[in-house]
């Protein structure tokens, strides 16, 4: 089941694929060796199919004017505190600049967040929705440590996954807690036999500093850069160890950066809950009849009463598995990243109603990188070990027990799901960092700050909470009130109105615009 962080990322281009097909990357980069790794030269190729630690599927498609997207393979340290001694590849992809030569600005470098999303393979499926950007910037990304083709971390294969992702994940009695502690601690086990090198090196400090080298290598003096999601604490971490560094830079879905594990799970509850509730009120509001309640409170309890259900008895989902009580809880936060997949949501539920699974089980597979063929991308390893290397708390059944009523007064359907996954951490073989991200940032250049009302995985409070944290004269908030995930990717007129003045003609909004 996710650890709490997990639910950060939302895999929603390969949500939308399977949902189309069941309702009718990137290496290729060698590299010269050299001793000064600031100094290397890239060999941008022709992208190939993305790999299955990536996520599988086809080579990216060519861009809108016809050209093709390119990959290479950077060399970074492996230790940090050891610049010289081992390297490892970290995959690059990128779009070159569509405009005149003397208007570009740079490289865009973006992260999609997670942690543990391919950028290689999401930049891609996004680009058109970045065309704008592009006609200033050479559009890039990349798989951090440990993700994707970057080293990847590897735990369990796909069989073993299907089990692990079929199990209780809130448990209601002593024999279900010792099989779920039980199969966290072989999750974790698996991890240290399969990637021992690399799981003391996937700290999000680790990644910022692969940043700057990125930066370096690209040819830019500054770091123009556009985090989401984690990508906003994977930011802020590199503002405060670069701030001299600092672009044009924008913080879409914001991380709270001043919570430690237990209080960003608990922020998550009290964000899905209220998507959650937004999503009901949205579909009692309409004129035609709402198919899964009467009202807001109805379809909830209703939703409340299935999860029971299927915690006693599963039902067929995409044979041969069957959708348990925490694939559809699961699924269901999958739908409440994006509006546009609430009509999703509402046919999932209507079908499980009747016993069908399929809907649901599709949106829990896209969370957990699950792709129709079988095939798992490495986003939930990646995930554990980038979270658990930075994050110092760890917790065990007792104290999950004690907060679970704090946790279900937060979220009656989300609470245990999102108490239990603190278990995550508990037997990793990594210490964490820290309690939480250092993102002091003094000196910077501004940053755009974008929080969202209506965010269920990255609360709207943690925007604020950033901006002070980054320190005075750093951070600037915009807030959106809308739904679903960030605030960029809803074409939002007046959100993009922002970003795009910013990155392209460096006119900082005014703090405290309001876009609606």
């Amino acid at each position: 089941m996710p650890n709490p962080s997990r639910l950060r990322a939302a895999a929603l281009t390969a949500t939308a694929a399977a949902l189309s097909v069941l309702l009718a990357g990137c290496g290729g980069g060698s590299q010269e060796e050299d001793e000064d790794l600031s100094g290397q030269q890239l060999h941008w190729k022709d992208c190939p199919a993305p790999s299955e630690a990536e996520g599988g599927g086809a080579a990216p498609s060519p861009l809108p004017d016809g050209d093709e997207w390119q990959c290479a393979t950077m060399k970074a340290p492996l230790d940090w505190d050891d610049p010289e001694g081992d390297t490892i590849g970290l995959a690059l992809i990128r779009a070159e600049a569509s405009g005149a030569a003397d208007r570009r600005i740079g490289s865009l470098v973006f992260n999609f967040g997670g942690p543990g999303g391919s950028g290689v393979t999401t930049l891609p499926a996004f680009g058109q929705d970045y065309a704008k950007l592009r006609t200033r910037y050479d559009l890039v990304s990349f798989d951090p440590r440990g993700v994707g083709r970057s080293d990847p971390v590897e735990c369990l294969d796909d069989k073993q996954l299907d089990t692990y992702f079929q199990q209780d994940a809130t448990p209601d009695d002593r024999a279900e807690r010792t099989e779920f502690v039980d199969s966290t601690e072989e999750f974790n086990a698996a991890c240290e036999k399969h990637s021992k090198k690399i799981l003391p090196h996937v700290r999000t400090t680790d990644a910022a500093r692969d940043m700057d080298l990125m930066r370096q290598v690209l040819g830019d003096e500054k770091l123009h850069y556009f985090g989401i999601s984690y990508g906003t604490e994977l930011g802020g971490v590199y503002a405060h160890l670069f701030p001299e560094h600092v672009g044009r830079a924008v913080f879409d879905a914001v991380v709270d950066p001043t919570q430690t594990a237990e209080q960003g799970s608990l922020g998550q509850a009290k964000g899905f809950q209220l998507a959650l509730d937004n999503f009901a009120e949205d579909c009692v509001s309409k004129v035609e009849d709402c198919p899964i309640g009467d009202t807001a409170e109805d379809a909830e309890a209703r939703i409340a009463r299935l999860l029971k259900d299927l915690d006693r008895k599963p039902i067929p989902g995409v044979f041969p598995r069957e959708l348990t009580e925490t694939a559809a809880t699961g699924g269901i936060a999958q739908a409440l990243y994006s509006k546009d997949f609430w009509e999703y949501l509402t046919e999932g539920l209507e079908q499980a109603y009747d016993g069908d699974g399929r809907v649901l089980m599709v949106l829990s597979d896209a969370l957990n990188g699950r792709n129709e063929n079988g095939e798992y991308s490495n986003i939930t390893a990646a995930n554990v070990a980038i979270n658990c290397a930075d994050d110092k708390p760890r917790y065990d059944p007792a104290y999950v027990e004690d907060k679970l009523p704090e946790f279900r007064e937060a979220s009656p359907l989300f609470g245990d799901y999102l108490a239990w996954s603190m278990l995550s951490c508990t037997d990793w073989p990594v210490a964490g960092a820290a309690d939480h991200p250092d993102v002091r940032a003094p000196g910077a250049a501004p940053i755009l700050v974008i929080g969202n009302t209506g965010d269920p995985a990255t609360p709207y409070e943690g925007a604020g909470r950033m901006v002070d944290a980054l320190g005075k004269g750093v951070g600037v908030e915009l807030t959106y009130k809308g739904q679903g995930h960030g605030a960029y990717d809803s074409k939002n007129r007046c959100v993009q109105d922002a970003v795009h003045g910013y990155l392209l003609d460096g006119k900082v909004p005014a703090a405290g615009t309001v876009c609606s």
